[in-house]
């Protein structure tokens, strides 16, 4: 049973932290990494010397009997979603604070910077299934609703395991146009890698990897019992043997490895964020070379 009361001071309290961070330079950033990226058409004019032979609509051509080409105009407004994972492994935390704690925040930063660029923000929710779908509205109010609805997602131990492959097909159907999409997940999934890259054409993706200290370090505690949150299987290993430690922390970085690979075949840039680490450098630290990159283009 979800304690509203708990969950409304959880929300104002990450609330109250992102607009700390989310200051002038924080914005100025946004807009420079997305601003600009976004065209809609606005028309189908006469072809005159001097216009772009590329720009010309054949099909119009042909109706109307001579050259005829597309404008089109710079997007003012971006759609922005962000694609959140709450499954069972999301509420895994060795620290002060969860995997599905760290999204909401991640998720509160990213909607506070759109809104203050007067961009739409929605939220679509998945686990082994569509959880939720918030449609993209502006202000601060949707901010609000996202972060509630994710902590909401938690405090309901939607639980499950990651169907990472269907929530990219939710987003195939929900939005046509061109977006700018943040995918948040621990990628403990099999099967999305290919609807990855075709998100990637698509939309402006990017992947927002969150994780947990504990998921790569075993510590040298003894005899524990370690378990799948998703799967619910469990299996006992003695930590206290350097060896195995050693292969724990062995097969997670090769699992890093392979992930990273992954993005960068699908073309989607990526950063991690950790659930011991202050959620903003990283992120700032991302749009302010992806700023940078821009401006030199």
């Amino acid at each position: 049973m979800i304690d509203t009361a708990e969950l409304m001071r959880k929300v104002r309290g990450i609330r109250l932290v992102a607009e700390g961070l989310v200051d002038d330079r924080f914005a100025g950033d946004w807009q420079s990494s997305f601003k600009g990226q976004g065209l809609a058409f606005e028309e189908i004019r006469e072809y005159v010397p001097g216009d772009d032979v590329r720009s010309i609509d054949w099909n119009a051509t042909a109706r109307m009997g001579s050259p005829r080409v597309k404008r089109w105009a710079e997007e003012r407004q971006l759609t922005v979603l962000l694609l959140v994972d709450v499954s069972g492994s999301q509420a895994f935390g060795s620290g002060s604070r969860t995997k599905a704690e760290l999204s909401a925040e991640l998720a509160c930063l990213l909607a506070l910077a759109s809104v203050r660029s007067q961009d739409n923000v929605g939220l679509i929710l998945f686990s082994d299934r569509i959880v939720k779908t918030v449609p993209p509205r502006k202000g601060r109010n949707a901010v609000m609703r996202i972060v509630r609805e994710i902590l909401a997602a938690a405090e309901d131990d939607v639980g499950g395991g990651t169907d990472i492959a269907g929530a990219l097909d939710a987003l195939a159907a929900a939005q046509r146009r061109r977006a700018v999409v943040f995918l948040v997940s621990d990628f403990r999934a099999d099967g999305w890698e290919a609807r990855l890259a075709s998100a990637a054409r698509r939309h402006d993706l990017v992947c927002c990897a969150v994780s947990d200290p504990a998921e790569s370090v075993l510590p040298a505690a003894g005899m524990i019992e370690l378990a799948d949150p998703e799967s619910g299987e469990s299996f006992w290993a003695d930590t206290s043997s350097a060896a195995v430690r050693k292969a724990f922390a062995d097969a997670a970085a090769a699992r890093e490895a392979r992930l990273e690979d992954t993005f960068m075949r699908a073309g989607a840039p990526f950063l991690r964020i950790r659930t011991d680490e202050d959620a903003a450098a990283p992120v700032r630290a991302f749009f302010h070379r992806r700023a940078i990159r821009h401006r030199r283009a």
